[in-house]
C-alpha cells in the first residue's frame, strides 16, 4: 500500500493502460489537413464567416468574457437576444442561456426535481443528465433502453413530483428516443419530460428546429428542452427551452445558473448568428442526414456493424478497446479524424468509432472517409 495521498494513482493509470482505457490530450492545430468527423460541427457552422464575424466584433464590443454571473454582470444584450431567438425557432414559451450544455442539464434536473421526487432515467443517457439525477437528491430510477412501457411500470405508484429524463438522440450510437410514446406515457402518469437535444437541434425537425418540433412536443406544458449550442451552431454553451414558469424557476433555484460565469459575449454572438443563418439555410439539416445515411450504407456494404442514424451520428463496432484506438490512429494517418469511445463512455462496454455527419462535406469526401475506415478496419470487426 503506498504511503503518499496519491501514491494509488499509478495503479489506476496501469490498469487503464492494460485494458486500452488510458487517455490523453492532443491538441489540434488551427490550420489541420485532416478531414473532421469526430467533432460535432453538424452543419459546418464553426467557421463560416458570418458565425466567426459575429464572435469577433462581440469581442471587440463586449470584451473576451461575461465578467459575472448572469445575475449579477453576466447577462448582455446578446444573451437576451439568443433567448428570445432560440425560444422562437424552437416553439417554446422561453429560454435561459448557460455556459455549457453540461451546466443546463444539471440544472434542468435538479431544479425540476428534489428529494421528494421521482426521476426514471434511461440507461443510455448522457454523463450530465446523469449527474443532475445523482445530485438531485431524488429517487431515481434507470428505465431500460428506449423503452416507454418500462418507464410507465417504474412511474405508476409514485404519487408526488415526477420527472422522466432522456436524451432525444443518443450521443453514443445516435438512435432517437422514441419520444412520442414516451410523452404519451408522462401524460398519463402525470410527470414532466425533459429531453436533451443536443443532437437533435439543427438536424432533425423542421428546418432542423429539433426533436422535440419532429415529435410535435415543442410548447407543451409538460416538456422542458435542453440544448447545447456546441454542435449544430458551432459555438459553445447550452440553454433549457421550456413554459414561461419553467426558465424563471430555474433562474431563481439553479445553481449552475446562479453561481456560474456567464456564457462569453463572443459565444452568445456566434450561437445566436449561426441560429439565423439555420434560418436562411433550411436545407442545411437535411444534407447532414444524407451524410450520415451515406456513411452508414458505404460502411455497413463493406460488412463493417455500423448502427443505422436516426440523426448525424454514425457509430461503428470495434471488437476491443485496443482494436478501437488502433483503427482510429490509422484511420488519422490517412487524413481522417474519427471519434473513439470506450468505456467508460459507453453504456453497454462495447467500443465504438464514433463518426459525425457534417452538412458541409461533399460526396467525393464522404467516399473518401468510408474508403479510409472500410481499409483501415481490424479483423473481426
Amino acid at each position: 500500500m503506498s504511503t503518499t495521498p496519491f501514491g494509488w494513482l499509478a495503479e489506476a493509470r496501469e490498469n487503464r493502460r492494460s485494458a486500452g482505457l488510458q487517455r490523453r490530450l492532443r491538441p489540434r492545430s488551427a490550420d489541420t489537413e485532416l478531414l473532421q468527423l469526430a467533432g460535432n460541427d453538424y452543419l459546418g457552422l464553426t467557421r463560416h464567416p458570418a458565425v466567426t464575424a459575429a464572435a469577433a466584433d462581440a469581442v471587440h464590443r463586449w470584451g473576451a468574457g461575461a465578467t459575472g454571473s448572469r445575475l449579477v454582470t453576466g447577462s448582455t444584450d446578446l444573451h437576451a437576444e439568443l433567448e428570445a431567438e432560440l425560444a422562437g425557432f424552437c416553439g417554446f414559451e422561453a429560454a435561459l442561456v448557460f455556459s455549457s450544455g453540461y451546466a443546463a442539464n444539471l440544472a434542468a434536473v435538479t431544479a425540476l426535481t428534489g428529494p421528494d421526487a421521482l426521476i426514471v432515467s434511461d440507461a443510455a443517457n448522457h454523463a450530465s443528465l446523469i449527474d443532475g439525477c445523482r445530485l438531485s437528491r431524488a429517487t431515481t430510477r434507470v428505465a431500460p433502453h428506449a423503452d416507454p412501457e418500462a418507464v410507465a411500470k417504474l412511474l405508476a405508484g409514485h404519487d408526488g413530483r415526477a420527472l422522466v429524463v432522456s436524451d432525444s438522440v443518443f450521443s453514443v450510437d445516435g438512435d432517437a428516443a422514441p419520444l412520442t410514446e414516451l410523452a404519451d406515457v408522462c401524460r398519463e402518469a402525470g410527470a414532466g419530460l425533459l429531453l436533451d437535444d443536443a443532437h437533435g437541434l439543427g438536424v432533425l425537425g423542421d428546418g432542423g428546429r429539433g426533436a422535440a418540433w419532429a415529435a410535435g412536443l415543442a410548447g407543451r406544458e409538460g416538456t422542458v428542452v435542453t440544448l447545447t449550442l456546441s454542435k449544430s451552431l458551432g459555438s459553445q454553451g447550452g440553454a433549457v427551452l421550456g413554459p414561461a414558469a419553467v426558465i424563471d424557476h430555474l433562474l431563481n433555484a439553479a445553481r449552475t445558473f446562479i453561481f456560474d460565469t456567464g456564457l462569453s459575449p463572443a459565444a452568445a454572438a456566434a450561437a445566436l448568428a449561426a441560429v439565423r443563418l439555420l434560418r436562411e439555410r433550411p436545407d442545411l439539416p437535411e444534407r447532414a442526414r444524407a451524410v450520415a445515411r451515406g456513411l452508414h450504407s458505404g460502411l455497413t456494404a463493406a460488412g463493417l456493424s455500423a448502427v443505422r442514424p436516426d440523426a448525424a451520428v454514425v457509430s461503428v463496432r470495434a471488437p476491443s478497446p485496443q482494436d478501437a484506438v488502433a483503427w482510429a490512429e490509422r484511420c488519422r494517418t490517412r487524413g481522417l479524424h474519427v471519434g473513439c469511445f470506450r468505456p467508460p463512455s459507453v453504456p453497454d462496454g462495447v467500443s465504438r468509432l464514433r463518426l459525425t455527419a457534417r452538412a458541409d462535406v461533399s460526396d467525393d469526401t464522404l467516399d473518401r472517409a468510408v474508403r479510409t475506415i472500410v481499409e483501415t478496419a481490424p479483423a473481426g470487426a
